[in-house]
């Protein structure tokens, strides 16, 4: 069991603290929150959670059915995720797409597929539960009936486009097959990929998939849980009206736990269009709930965990710079386990001589075991995170779920920090010796062609194996009646408390109490934007390198005075502002705050710290151009802004820029920037305001104030690039990236508002008019949207989507079309508008649910000097925009005749199509720098 699947969202920022080493020699209790959940079960086997959480309007439906991949037959891989998308197509009594009735009420909606199970998830404003569990319940009783040959067709193209997308065009997207394949036997439940073969998912027939349903999608299979501002008595009666005629499936026998058994080790390598090569070393370990994982947990925590004080880190990055990203992980599944190191060279890199000192590194484990102090940053962060992850609703019903599912207790959470806690360091050096023997498989993917692509032709299928199917539910008065959502929750943004240090430093509060967590964010007026021209990069660098080192702190004991309360520092800049965040369970704040200040305001950019983060970012360089969306993303902006203006120029900078800081460059660029005339610091949780400002005072309030430069950003200019069509050229690419957008407005428009509600409907939700073309209708792409990026000067509109190679023609000349009928045949409708303005006005609250979201709302109004009241006068603003005013934008923003098209995408495959276009004899190539691209064959 892994608790970071539990918020892996938030353990990336997730910062916990307990006592300091020293006054730990003996193991303490973790301090994770035994939260309230009621469990019960229908009598028809449905298993119900219910858990409340009155902090904000929205409430969580989260459905776990017990079924995934591992449980598919030979020649039918890929079903349970193809069924989960089968799911979102309608059911007998909402036979239209499932997210209508949701997102325009704000919902966030989805569901996901892995080896072990599926889920099905929507947050929506408390006042629709109802509407939720009705949805979730018809579609439970009520698919197989409105399931249709076009719907099967429709969703069989869109996982494909997904397969592509997220395996067969991305950088090695298809080592993880080869994988499989070595580690996992012929008829292993795990040997395939949860998304399937391109020839099982077009033999698949309605047949296939109505069988599947009708044997694992029923009650008894399935968990429940509602979490968040409920009324625990009304839910009860509404499951039950729901989901109590849904009577129980046939008799199911999921796969037994099955550990594979490796004879050696076997060494295989692949090629892949990539620049940097990477070597993985997986070995078998143990089922999730095993005794074994918690120590196993640990030595990967140790071995190559988050922080840079992890043993594989220093030995490859730190003492030597051999290597470009070094990690360990432990994932763990109801049948089997691996144990995963993954080793990253910078572009020429010797790999044998980076598996060779890692190999050394777990040798040197096993002899010796881990210290004390390392076992105890490991269970600390890992009780951290998961104390972060139990401010969202969403993520407390998901953590309910899976503890249920795997242990029969929603709140098995806590039994499990109880085991790692008790871990020892004899513990974690047993089990390096038990697991990680010579019996593992090393993969390298090193630079060279890209490995062959399934074919997607038909194959002659295995007979079907008979299904006992499940009744039909029965209908009663209630199950066909949609249940209808009054107006939105009340709610008022949370206000913010203002203090100012003796040195003028804003100081912004918050306070939270429903967890013992502080966040603390310091928002600086300077991004990537403010370095100078030849000197791209410089930003992020000198941000990045705030935990490199101080007056009297290295880098590696800044990572370990976090580590040791389980923190971390998280660095941000971007375009046009800088962020340093730490967060802290409540009885470290002292602590925490030392060392967040000291990094803050003292780093001294050690030259070594410099050399070495240079080399990375290098590393990161080659990478990110083997990647066609981050290609895109980059010429893109060059071409709509110029290359010279701050927004068009490479915002990790270049190797030459990149090569050509310096370590005195840094340094004057924090001493410019980070100064407290140009700086806010947010705190947002279980704080007091006096007392809080009184800590930070200590800390901060020496920091001399100086003058901060202007925060100018120069306006684009408007001939920055001619409409246009340009492409680049991927050579043997599965998909092509379409970008096309124009400049748009800056942050403080009264037109952002209205701009808002206009790509909502564009291409800015999963019902906009884009995703149903390209996605539901067309079946070209898994996705396609839109954004206006608003900054301090005009900033721009982009859509942006993966489409299919064979029809990138046809996919470009349907996003023309859907603008230009905003103008012609399809104008905007008052039903769109109000969609997209409920939509907005429906999901505010879910903004406010985290101390990290809080502060997230927080930064941007410091970031672009916005009134203090703008989150309060926010749904005022939305609800004041009028319809003629979003129509008249469309036509003044939208026009796809001024409009820059960038194609990212194989040229020998789409160069012949693309000059079908009216302006296709005017499509110019350029390279991945966005300057003119040679011909073919170098003419």
């Amino acid at each position: 069991m892994k608790l970071v699947a539990v918020a892996s969202f938030v353990l990336l920022l997730s910062l916990s603290l307990p006592e300091a080493l020293s006054q730990q020699p003996a193991v303490r209790a973790h301090e994770v929150p035994a939260l309230a959940v009621e469990k019960y079960t229908l009598p028809n086997g449905l298993t119900v959670l219910l858990h409340e959480d009155h902090k904000t309007p929205v409430a969580a439906v989260h459905l776990w059915y017990k079924v995934g991949s591992k449980d598919e037959k030979a020649g039918r891989t890929g079903f349970a995720h193809l069924f989960e998308h089968m799911m979102f197509q309608g059911s007998k009594h909402h036979d239209r797409d499932y997210f209508e009735p949701l997102e325009k009420l704000g919902a966030d909606i989805n569901g996901n597929t892995t080896e072990d199970r599926t889920v099905y998830f929507e947050s929506v404003p408390s006042n629709a539960t109802e509407l939720a569990l009705w949805l979730e319940a018809d579609r439970m009783g009520f698919l197989v009936p409105a399931m249709t040959p076009a719907k099967l067709d429709n969703q069989r193209d869109v996982v494909k486009n997904e397969r592509r997308e997220a395996v067969e065009n991305v950088p090695y997207g298809m080592a993880e097959e080869v994988m499989r394949r070595a580690i996992y036997p012929e008829g292993h439940p795990y040997r395939h990929e949860v998304i399937g073969s391109m020839a099982d998912l077009s033999a698949a027939s309605l047949d296939d998939v109505s069988a599947f349903f009708r044997t694992y999608y029923a009650p008894d299979d399935a968990i429940l849980c509602v979490a968040g501002d409920i009324d625990r008595a009304q839910v009860k009666a509404w499951v039950e009206k729901a989901f109590g005629p849904i009577p129980k499936g046939p008799a199911v026998e999921h796969p037994k736990p099955w550990v594979p058994k490796l004879d050696g080790p076997k060494h295989i390598t692949q090629t892949d269009r990539v620049s940097l090569p990477r070597a993985q070393l997986v070995w078998p370990t143990v089922p999730s709930m095993h005794p074994d994982e918690p120590a196993l947990d640990v030595l990967a925590s140790v071995l190559g965990g988050l922080d840079k004080e992890n043993r594989l880190y220093r030995a490859l990055m730190h003492d030597r710079r051999l290597a470009a990203e070094v990690s360990a992980q432990h994932p763990t599944l109801n049948l089997s386990g691996t144990f995963e190191v993954d080793l990253l060279a910078p572009p020429d890199g010797d790999l044998d001589a980076i598996v060779k000192i890692a190999r050394e590194e777990i040798d040197r484990l096993k002899r010796e075991g881990p210290t004390p102090d390392e076992v105890v940053k490991s269970r600390n962060g890992r009780e951290s995170g998961l104390i972060l992850g139990l401010q969202s609703v969403l993520t407390k019903a998901e953590t309910f779920c899976l503890y249920e599912a795997v242990s029969g207790d929603p709140l098995g959470y806590r039994g499990e920090l109880d085991r790692l806690f008790a871990v020892t360091p004899e513990d974690v050096k047993r089990v390096a010796n038990q697991y990680l023997t010579d019996a593992f498989i090393r993969l390298d993917v090193i630079p060279g062609p890209p490995p062959e692509r399934p074919a997607e032709a038909l194959i002659e299928r295995p007979a079907p194996s008979p299904f006992e199917p499940t009744q039909q539910a029965r209908e009663t008065a209630d199950s066909i009646v949609m249940p209808t959502v009054g107006p939105p929750p009340a709610f008022t943004p949370p206000a913010f408390e203002r203090r100012t240090l003796s040195n003028g430093l804003p100081v912004w509060i918050v306070s939270r109490r429903e967890l013992p967590i502080v966040s603390f964010r310091l928002v600086v007026a300077a991004g990537e934007t403010s370095t100078p021209e030849g000197k791209e990069g410089l930003g992020s660098l000198a941000v990045g390198l705030l935990d490199g080192g101080t007056k009297t702190r290295t880098s590696l004991q800044i990572a370990g005075e976090l580590s040791e309360i389980g923190a971390s520092l998280g660095l941000t800049c971007a375009l046009e502002w800088s962020g340093a965040s730490v967060t802290t369970l409540l009885r470290h704040l002292d602590r925490a705050l030392d060392v967040y200040a000291d990094a803050v305001l003292n780093s001294t950019f050690p030259q070594d710290e410099v050399d070495r983060r240079k080399q990375v970012r290098l590393a990161d360089l080659e990478s990110r151009r083997d990647s066609a969306d981050e290609v895109a993303g980059d010429v893109f902006r060059s071409l709509v802004f110029g290359p010279k203006h701050p927004y068009g120029r490479p915002q990790l900078g270049t190797r030459a820029t990149v090569e050509s800081v310096a370590r005195e460059d840094l340094a004057a660029f924090h001493e410019a920037h980070f100064t407290p005339t140009a700086a806010t610091l947010i705190v947002v949780g279980d704080v007091e305001p006096d007392a809080v400002t009184k800590a930070l005072e200590a800390r901060f309030g020496a920091w001399k104030p100086r003058p901060a430069p202007p925060k100018v950003v120069p306006q684009p200019p408007t001939d920055a690039a001619a409409a246009g069509a340009y492409a680049v050229d991927k050579a043997g690419a599965a998909q092509s990236v379409l970008a096309v957008g124009r400049l748009g407005v800056e942050r403080k428009s009264p037109e952002v508002p209205a701009l808002g509600l206009l790509n909502a409907i564009v291409g800015g939700q999963f019902s906009s008019r884009l995703n149903m073309n390209l996605r539901e209708d067309k079946g070209y792409s898994y996705g396609v949207s839109s954004e206006f990026r608003s900054l301090r000067a005009p900033g721009w509109f982009e859509i942006r989507g993966s489409v299919q190679t064979a029809v990138t023609r046809e996919s470009l000349v349907e996003v023309r079309r859907e603008l230009a009928d905003l103008q012609g045949p399809r104008p905007l409708t008052d039903a769109e508008i109000d969609f997209a303005r409920r939509r907005t006005v429906y999901g505010f609250p879910s903004r406010f649910e985290t101390t990290f979201d809080v502060a997230d709302q927080l930064s941007a109004i410091a970031a672009y000097d916005l009134p203090d009241d703008y989150l309060a006068t926010y749904i005022r603003r939305i609800e004041a925009v009028a319809p003629d005013a979003i129509r008249k934008l469309a036509g003044v923003h939208l026009k796809p005749e001024a409009m820059t098209t960038l194609i990212v995408g194989d040229r020998a495959a789409i160069e012949p199509e693309l000059r079908k276009l009216p302006d296709g004899a005017a499509v110019r190539f350029v390279d991945e720098d966005g300057k003119p691209a040679a011909a073919p064959g170098g003419k």
